[in-house]
């Protein structure tokens, strides 16, 4: 059943599984989801972790299913550092201290965001990918040709046509993006429309083209956030233990097959563990008792 957490930006919903009171010794684990995913990329791997008497909070974020702005005059804002002052708020309004936060894609980010700045509020943290962190001043570099092709639905939302373009079109363009994204992954129509009925939001279009035009500092972000984003300018360590989740099948951003056996980033000094995964972007999704493994192995 969803429920609610009220802050002073956002209503939030989200899904809850499990204890009320966490694990045995307490521990909440907050799973976050990505674009263009919600709660349900996480139907399996909450449902193991609550088997396993774990408290699981899997929240909608903005823009995504119910999850509504309190203020109709607030930026529809999608920067990175929206999404960790979302996480933080949603802990605030649940009287939760610090718990395992796990997420992939924005979710990541908003996990890796928290990690980075708050990290006596993350236990321990799953982010597929890597460090989530975007680096915003150097945004403008460009990448091998190989690597930016992967990234045309970017370029296609830093114009006017890509935004009028998802808005006429927000199922049929995620699905593609779920088609390219994971190509192993045999996913059936009732899947993708469980989900789809999140991008319904009215504030969905706005909030996913600010993010992608925030990222290359071709639009100015919400003032509320500027001293976080400018503590993520400094692109911070993640201090907190950390299982970092590869996917060398990602259609959009494909990791090393050999990363478990090489260095993590340096931005992660803390412990960390490299774990390569089968499958593609969505890594809950396609691969919940990898998922579930690795947040396990953090509490």
């Amino acid at each position: 059943m969803t429920s609610f957490a009220t802050t002073d930006v956002l209503h939030i919903a989200y899904d809850e599984y499990g204890p009320a009171d966490g694990c045995a010794d307490g521990a909440v684990v907050i799973l976050m989801h990505g674009f263009p995913y919600d709660v349900h990329a996480y139907d399996d791997v909450a449902a193991l972790l609550a088997a396993d008497g774990c408290r699981v909070i899997v929240p909608f974020m903005r823009g995504y299913g119910p999850t509504r702005f309190v203020h109709d005059d607030t930026q529809r804002s999608g920067q990175q550092g929206a999404f960790g002052a979302d996480l933080v708020a949603l802990m605030d309004a649940l009287s939760i201290e610090s718990a395992v936060l796990a997420g992939y894609d924005w979710g990541g980010r908003a996990a890796c965001v928290v990690a980075a700045l708050w990290p006596l509020r993350c236990r321990g943290l799953v982010t597929a990918g890597g460090y989530n962190v975007q680096d915003i001043a150097r945004s403008g570099e460009p990448l091998p040709p190989a690597e930016e092709h992967l990234f045309w639905y970017q370029w296609y939302f830093n114009t006017e046509r890509g935004r009028a373009g998802l808005s006429a079109n927000r199922r049929e363009f995620c699905r593609l993006l779920w088609d390219l994204w994971s190509p192993t992954w045999a996913f059936d129509d009732a899947t993708f429309e469980a989900t789809a009925a999140a991008f319904d939001n009215p504030d969905f279009v706005d909030v996913v083209i600010h993010s992608y035009r925030h990222r290359y500092a071709l639009v100015a972000g919400d003032p509320a956030y500027d001293s976080i984003e400018a503590s993520l300018a400094a692109q911070p360590p993640i201090t907190v233990p950390t299982v970092v989740l590869i996917s060398p099948d990602d259609g959009v951003d494909p990791g090393d097959p050999n990363a478990a056996s090489k260095p993590a980033e340096p931005e992660f000094t803390g412990p960390v563990e490299v774990r390569v995964v089968a499958g593609g972007h969505n890594v809950p999704q396609e691969q919940p008792e990898a998922f579930a493994a690795a947040i396990r192995s953090l509490l």
